[in-house]
């Protein structure tokens, strides 16, 4: 068992900022991580007008926004835009999804629960008081979402019949695709009896076992295990309706607000990914084939070979005050001089926390008051700041 915390939940949201080094950061909560070209569009003047200039994606599917001179402003211009449709629940609605679901592959389409679940957390006033860290997990079935260690969530097994994920892994439990959302927010309303001061549901002495008998469910089956590695998607996914979605890369998952406003323009949906990436959807052929030849020179990054994919870094100095090193500077010169492997995954951090580390199998570089060190290790996942 993990001890109950000894200090309160401080993860930060769209109306409580995180008072980093470089100034207030505010992160975003995008349920599913989609985004209408409409608040793509909100968040390029946001990040240009209020902030540094940029959009930070996150191991989430949520975006930060840094160094913000006007939080209010900020807070009025994403209510506005349809991205804060709860002051209460705002913190609260961590929801990943299969970000490719009901368009490529995977055995049921989950973009309508996804919207439903956000509704109805929403419209509970009990669930308000979730902490800032609590995940939810919809799984189209392909495995890429509940390796994430969600505290709710659903892998789906057929089209029909989900399995109940709780702390991360299937408990055995299967119930109907149609009850799934309900099945999560009970799930989570008995976390809430559960819990002293516990962000997650893991850290609780057999979670599992007293969620199942408080939903009066049981296992079932064979639980789904054995996931392998997921990566993002990249590059020219064909879609079976006959369009097209392009899946991109970005240097440490930061998207400037030059090429935001272009992905705005081209009226699209944006799909977020928990890997740092995103997905532009249902576009035409030749749509398609202009963005790649406008935004690839612009760093938007569709060779999934790209060595760019397999180094992620927290924000290091300046914008971090505990860190030893301006970590993104020197991981960029090292991909240039190709000093990173060619394979596998390397993670720079500025301290020991290794904020915005990925999950799985992880190279981490990180900076001491001495220097640099090295060590390989299949560990956590945090979502920076």
């Amino acid at each position: 068992m993990v001890d109950a915390r000894s200090r309160p939940d401080a993860c930060p949201g769209a109306f409580r900022f995180h008072q980093a080094a470089d100034g207030p950061l505010a992160r975003v909560r995008l349920p599913g991580g989609t985004l209408t070209p409409g608040q793509v569009q909100t968040l390029a003047e946001s990040a240009r007008d209020l902030g540094n200039g940029e959009i930070e994606l996150t191991s989430r599917a949520n975006v930060q926004l840094r160094a913000i001179s006007d939080p209010q402003a900020l807070t009025n211009r994403l209510g506005d835009a349809g991205l804060l449709p709860s002051r209460t629940h705002e913190r609260a609605r961590n929801i990943l999804a299969s970000p490719l679901t009901g368009r490529i592959g995977g055995l049921t389409d989950l973009r309508g629960m996804v919207d439903e679940l956000d509704r109805r957390l929403c419209a509970d006033a009990r669930l308000a008081e979730l902490p800032g860290r609590t995940l939810f997990t919809l799984d189209d079935g392909r495995g890429d979402i509940t390796p994430l260690g969600g505290d709710f969530g659903i892998h789906a097994v057929g089209q029909t019949e989900v399995a109940v994920v709780l702390a991360g892994r299937d408990s055995g439990a299967r119930i109907a695709v149609t009850d799934s959302v309900t099945v999560l927010l009970d799930a989570a309303r008995v976390f809430l009896e559960l819990r002293d001061q516990h962000w997650r549901l893991s850290e609780i002495t057999d979670a599992v076992e007293r969620t199942l008998a408080s939903l009066t469910l049981a296992p079932t089956a064979e639980p789904v295990t054995g996931f392998g590695e997921h990566h993002a998607p990249i590059g020219w996914l064909e879609q079976p309706d006959g369009g097209v979605t392009l899946g991109g890369g970005l240097a440490f998952g930061i998207l400037d607000t030059r090429m935001a406003e272009f992905l705005a323009a081209i009226d699209k949906p944006v799909i977020i990914t928990p890997w740092k990436t995103l997905l532009l959807c249902d576009l035409d052929e030749w749509s398609a084939e202009q963005v790649v030849r406008v935004l690839a020179p612009m760093g938007l990054i569709f060779d999934e070979n790209s060595p760019w994919l397999n180094v992620s870094a927290c924000t290091g100095q300046p914008g971090c005050e505990k860190a030893h090193a301006d970590v993104r500077a020197d991981a960029r010169e090292a991909v240039r001089s190709g000093e990173v492997p060619p394979e596998g995954r390397t993670h720079w951090s500025g301290c020991e926390r290794r904020c915005g580390r990925p999950s799985g199998e992880v190279t981490d570089i990180v900076a001491t008051a001495t220097g640099y060190r090295a060590a390989t290790a299949t560990g956590y996942q945090v979502e920076s700041p």
